[in-house]
């Protein structure tokens, strides 16, 4: 079959160039169409291996092209998972499914195919393709929707067991790079990943960057782990990660590190103007100030323990890259700026302070700060200015 085979020759080359599979969907259709199928509806879905959701399906149709639905990790979405097709085949150890529409009183009916027989179709086939191996990432399933008078044909049927190996092999070669690109982000952030994903992947690759840093750590977390059920210290260690993490992403910088109770983030500057780099640090420090008092605030009228943060900024040279033992790396910054943040954030507490900046960062944002006096740093030799907040009230750091 001539056709049949210039549809296999345009999907391998299209699952070598694509990025997205609906970019694959729309022209299988077409194809499809122009091979005879009375398409009415086409769609690929497929598990994902990301903390957002679970699954997804990109979908073609006649009247509105394209979309997309996205099953997430919570009840509504194992609810509508439950209620699909797909889920009926695999609880039942199916490869292939086919329904004649409108569903015959007796045969089990989904709210897709109620909806596909309002829409006229005739006849809906699944068939799922399973991937080896131990991921979530298990295989793909491929469902059509006809209105033809007699729904597909013998023949039709047959051409999909002639297509499908090679489009499974193209949409698990697009998903593949997706989980790579996104699991990694999640991992490492967005700026790492894409490092790591270029070639840095060798131990001690990286460079010297300059960088506004923020240090932050909750107070008190050893008491409260002695005190309270696993389960509920990391319902509330995330609740205040995430109050520390959207803020810095906001602002363009990256989280480094989660490291216990502590947070580790960097905001790459220009080493001839780095006040671009430490007022987004000191706007994403504000933000999170802000959102940590409304967290206590919650947790207080539901007669829970506050969990405090200091904030130490900082700003110099680091090393950005990797560190580690040669199969087992960690792509982090380090140096003697990230040291002497951690140090001054020892003084948070003997200071009474949740806010300290070194003399390097308050040079950047001059109106923000007083001097509240010369420490001495454990491994530091230099003894180092520290400063606090000029009042309680947050700073307009815009005007700064």
């Amino acid at each position: 079959m001539q056709g049949m085979q210039g549809l296999i020759d345009w999907i391998v080359a299209k699952g070598l160039s694509a990025d997205d599979i609906d970019d694959i969907l729309v022209g299988l259709a077409e194809r499809l169409e122009e091979m005879g199928y009375p398409l009415l509806r086409a769609s690929i879905a497929m598990p994902s291996i990301d903390p957002m959701r679970k699954g997804f399906s990109v979908s073609w149709s006649r009247s509105s092209t394209m979309s997309i639905e996205v099953q997430g990790h919570d009840s509504a979405g194992q609810e509508l998972f439950r209620r699909s097709p797909i889920s009926y085949l695999l609880s039942n150890d199916l490869e292939f499914g086919r329904w004649k529409l409108p569903s015959p009183a007796d045969q089990e009916t989904f709210p897709l195919l109620q909806e596909l027989a309002g829409l006229g179709a005739t006849d809906y086939l699944m068939k799922l393709i399973a991937f080896p191996g131990e991921t979530a990432l298990a295989g793909v399933g491929f469902s059509l929707a006809v209105d033809g008078p007699g729904g597909f044909s013998d023949e039709q049927i047959a051409g999909l067991d002639t297509f499908l190996p090679t489009l499974a092999l193209a949409c698990y070669r697009i998903a593949a790079m997706r989980v790579a690109t996104d699991v990694l982000a999640v991992y490492t952030g967005v700026r790492t990943s894409g490092r790591i994903l270029n070639g840095q992947t060798r131990r001690g690759d990286g460079t010297s960057i300059y960088a506004a840093i923020m240090m932050a750590d909750l107070k008190d977390f050893t008491s409260l782990n002695e005190r309270y059920a696993p389960d509920d210290i990391v319902a509330w260690l995330n609740e205040h990660f995430e109050a520390i993490a959207q803020p810095v992403e906001d602002a363009g910088g990256e989280i480094l590190k989660f490291m216990g109770d502590s947070v580790l983030a960097i905001f790459p500057a220009e080493i001839d103007n780095p006040d671009d780099a430490c007022r987004r640090a000191l706007s994403a420090t504000m933000t999170v100030l802000r959102t940590t008092a409304q967290l206590n605030s919650a947790r207080a009228i539901a007669a829970k323990p506050e969990m405090l943060v200091d904030i130490v900024l900082h700003v110099g040279e680091v090393f950005y890259g990797n560190i580690g033992a040669s199969r087992r790396l960690d792509f982090t910054a380090i140096g003697r700026a990230v040291n002497e943040a951690a140090r001054i954030e020892k003084l948070c507490d003997a200071l009474d302070r949740n806010l300290l900046a070194s003399e390097a960062f308050v040079a950047h944002v001059l109106d923000a700060f007083e001097m509240l006096g010369t420490f001495p740093l454990k491994g530091v030799a230099k003894p180092a200015n520290v400063y606090g907040l000029i009042s309680a009230d947050l700073p307009d750091v815009s005007r700064l």
